[in-house]
């Protein structure tokens, strides 16, 4: 293997590979520090100084680093910098309850082109390395124990969503690395149910994980089913279509996965007709599927056809759920969270 500059995202076996005269019980010693969220290679107290300071020579533990945090209560944002300048954004999401869910991101920027998104009003510079993406759970993760030092109550992560900026499936290679580190039973030790990746619908990538894993959670990113408009709200949709995309999550479900989520962004006026809650309705036909309804976050300067994009009311919002519901779906409501520090769905960047 290449030798790399940091130590985060490199796995199990890969740290055996770089360390190869070192015994098993050392490399793992090593792997439980990176995992844990280390902040300095003196930390790790039960490697002798000798190795700890042969690491420091030639390795740094992590390749990003954050530079803002944004915190509004309930949801905090960080960004962080990466090795060659460009900046991505992560956030921790608090349920009212002390549950907490990372929301992480694969890629700087975004290809897809969804007219209704921030990042996708970007443009896009470059996939994320494993490391880059890992790191973002970690420090998420250091953020929360720092405040635990204050706090009675223990904050947990309990889940991880790959729902950050970018196309998840776009960036496949580390996106399987980096759920196989999350998930190492000597690492960070998540399980894989407790991690749902949102994507627009990338066939290839959907029927490659359906045939080899890994086995998270899927969350699609339909908004709506009505093929001709959601290709204009979506263009990378444009060379996936539903009927392939349909047939991805069949195969998907055949083959052991869970219920799928259908994410549905609502804007005003453009998707919260009767038509498009019918063409939800029939395209979850013979799909496990519930219906996460995601009220517009409001980005300046979006438009779709001439026209800036608008909140939906909450007349349309109660029209387009009791509808779906009339149709037979299950449907829930995506918490509106984070939208002081645009932190919410479809804000980051």
């Amino acid at each position: 293997m290449n030798r790399p500059s940091s130590l985060s995202g490199l796995s199990l076996a890969e740290l055996e590979e770089l360390f190869p005269a070192l015994p098993r019980f050392r490399i793992s010693q090593i792997y439980k520090w990176t995992t844990r969220g280390v902040r300095d290679f003196d930390c790790m107290t039960d490697i002798p100084n000798s190795l700890r300071e042969e690491l420091k020579t030639h390795f740094t533990l992590y390749s990003s680093a954050v530079e803002n945090l944004y915190d509004d209560s309930d949801t905090k944002k960080i960004v962080v910098a990466l090795k060659d300048g460009l900046k991505i954004e992560a956030v921790l999401l608090n349920d009212g309850k002390k549950r907490l869910t990372a929301c992480l991101s694969t890629q700087a920027g975004c290809p897809s082109g969804c007219v209704f998104c921030k990042t996708g009003s970007m443009g896009f510079s470059r996939n994320l390395t494993c490391a880059e993406i890992v790191e973002q759970f970690i420090f998420l993760r250091n953020t929360v124990e720092r405040e635990e030092k204050t706090e009675k109550s223990r904050h947990i992560i309990e889940n991880i969503v790959i729902m950050g900026m970018g196309e998840p499936l776009l960036n496949m290679a580390h996106l399987r690395k980096a759920v196989a580190i999350f998930t190492e039973s000597e690492g960070i030790n998540f399980s894989k149910r407790r991690i749902t990746v949102s994507t627009c619908g990338i066939c290839a990538s959907l029927f490659d994980i359906a045939e080899n894993g890994p086995a998270i959670r899927l969350a699609l990113s339909l908004t709506t089913a009505d093929e001709p408009l959601r290709q204009k709200l979506m263009p990378v949709t444009i060379a996936n279509p539903l009927q392939k995309v349909k047939e991805a999550l069949i195969l998907f479900q055949r083959n052991g996965g869970g219920r799928v989520t259908l994410e549905t962004v609502l804007l005003g006026g453009v998707n919260t007709r009767e038509e498009d809650a019918i063409s939800i309705a029939d395209f979850a036909s013979g799909i496990d599927a519930v219906v996460n309804i995601i009220p517009w976050n409001p980005v300046a300067g979006l438009e779709f056809e001439g026209k800036p994009l608008r909140e939906p009311e909450t007349k349309e919002i109660e029209y387009f759920t009791r509808k779906l519901e009339t149709l037979g779906m299950k449907v829930t409501k995506r918490l509106r969270k984070g939208r002081g520090i645009m932190g919410a769905c479809g804000q980051l960047g």
